[in-house]
């Protein structure tokens, strides 16, 4: 595959991103993990928060792909409006409409929280494969954010179709960076997205028989 940038490029990227806004970075993760230690040890953690969060991770990395991304692959300009679309998703379903409910199912938690631990890992993975800081991705870029959503929303029993898309669209762009540029963290990408992939048609599976087998009562 012919890219618009070289890798050294792209690792400057990223490079630019840590140096100048580390201190967000460490506030985001920190958030991510308080939320994650909540859902495990403490009360549940509120819908809302949980929307808010997943929100204010796609605003995040929309605005990476604008500043840093941007200048070395025009195409920057198209993920980060998937991006942005998929943060107000987020606002609107889960913060203002309130049309999605996030609960935690009971059972089947493994791949999600281990897609989570995975993302907030994500770093110091990279810095055990290889990479050195700061020339590396870290947290808050796209392709760790779209681990962590995958976790969170393999973990509703019923994800919303459009908050989706986005994810497995982009687990598949994003999870070519780790065969093209040698970005192993990367190779979970794929993996989240076949993982979320399968439990929003199973989920909406389930969906449509109740529908249906309610429908059959009337």
């Amino acid at each position: 595959m012919q890219l618009p940038f070289t890798e050294a490029e792209f690792l400057h990227a990223f490079a630019r991103y840590n140096q100048l806004l580390w201190p967000g970075m460490v506030v985001l993760w920190t958030a991510s993990v308080l939320l994650v230690v909540r859902a495990v040890l403490g009360p549940r953690p509120a819908p809302r928060a949980v929307s808010a969060l997943l929100a204010v991770h796609f605003a995040w990395s929309a605005g990476y792909h604008v500043v840093f991304f941007a200048p070395i692959n025009p195409a920057a300009w198209l993920f980060a409006g998937m991006f942005a679309v998929e943060a107000a998703l987020f606002i609107w379903l889960g913060v203002v409409g309130k049309q999605w409910q996030f609960r935690i199912e009971p059972g089947g938690h493994l791949f999600a929280y281990g897609l989570i631990v995975y993302s907030l890992a994500y770093p110091v993975l990279n810095i055990l494969m290889g990479l050195s800081y700061p020339r590396m991705p870290t947290f808050g870029v796209p392709c760790p954010t779209t681990i962590f959503t995958a976790g969170v929303l393999l973990l509703a029993p019923r994800p919303p179709a459009s908050l989706v898309v986005v994810p497995v669209l982009w687990s598949f762009i994003g999870g070519s960076a780790a065969f093209v540029l040698d970005v192993k963290a990367d190779l979970m990408l794929p993996v989240s997205g076949t993982l979320l992939l399968v439990h929003a048609a199973r989920s909406h599976r389930g969906r449509s028989r109740e529908v249906y087998a309610l429908s059959g009562q009337v």
